[in-house]
């Protein structure tokens, strides 16, 4: 990758000013919250570089798909004629949505993760403990593209770089917008995309934004995004932690009670630990009886 494997960054520039960590720091990990960031127009993020990164990341981290598609999906959406990297460059009329996965398999990409989430390490780490699996996500998207209704395993701070949008985010942990029966599949092996209805408007909050604001979503927080009327540029930095690993483990465990005739309860929400249903599916698993 090497028309993208550094970049030159003044080292006194700082993206989360102190008010936007306290504001971080009182609110982590549970309750979603607008942040401002000074990332600005980063060459990295530029739709060339993003292009070229595009077509130099390995397929599996490739997502593109069409963007004029309904809040609610069944399944994943067919795949657009046109290449990632040209997606990319003519996004204003295309009329698609991309997603770059794991961009830290790039060097300069790495860097810029690990500075970002190196600001913030301090915050996280007094409530959550060491922060684990660094990882990074780019989105690009047409005017009006929707990324339908859906949930991730990570704790994630959206950056909006280029364009608008607005998230629509619903509760963490309520079954109402995601069944227990949905976060089991999940976290055994089945899509993030959600069932959407309507009437689950009543539950939500919309979070509109702009070049310069960034959105912090709770881990399994459902949420759904609707493009503005140019083309956008996000990006997510994601990390996990002891916490969010213990969820999901818990939900595996949980799958596997339930197929036995059981009943389980949910998995706690922060602070609550899920630590003995997480070391139960890690023997479960370490004995490699767990289902197929």
């Amino acid at each position: 990758m090497n028309a993208i494997s550094s970049f030159d960054k003044p080292t006194n520039l700082t993206t989360f000013d102190a008010q936007a960590r306290k504001t971080f720091a009182a609110n982590y990990p549970e309750g979603p919250h607008i942040l401002r960031h000074s990332l600005g127009e980063h060459p990295l993020l530029e739709l060339d570089a993003l292009a070229q990164l595009a077509e130099q990341l390995p397929q599996p981290s490739i997502e593109y798909n069409r963007g004029d598609l309904p809040i609610g999906i069944d399944g994943k959406p067919g795949t657009p004629s046109l290449s990632i990297g040209e997606t990319i460059r003519q996004v204003a009329k295309a009329n698609s949505w991309a997603a770059l996965k794991n961009i830290e398999q790039a060097p300069a990409y790495k860097a810029l993760l690990d500075d970002l989430l190196g600001e913030l390490r301090e915050e996280i780490e007094a409530k959550t403990g060491a922060m684990l699996t660094p990882q990074g996500f780019i989105f690009i998207s047409s005017p009006n593209a929707v990324t339908p209704y859906h949930f991730d395993p990570e704790h994630n701070i959206l950056l909006q770089v280029r364009g608008s949008k607005v998230m629509t985010q619903f509760p963490a942990g309520d079954a109402r917008y995601a069944s227990d029966h949905v976060h089991e599949s999940y976290h055994t092996g089945g899509p993030r995309e959600l069932t959407w209805n309507d009437e689950l408007m009543d539950g939500a909050t919309e979070f509109p934004l702009g070049p310069g604001d960034a959105l912090f979503v709770p881990v399994m927080a459902p949420h759904f995004v609707q493009n503005g009327p140019a083309p956008s540029v996000s990006l997510s930095i994601t990390w996990r932690s002891d916490w969010s690993y213990q969820e999901s483990e818990a939900r595996a465990f949980n799958a596997i009670l339930r197929k036995a005739g059981l009943s389980p309860k949910a998995p706690g929400r922060w602070p609550q630990t899920n630590r003995l249903k997480s070391l139960g599916y890690r023997a479960i698993r370490k004995a490699g009886l767990t289902p197929a």
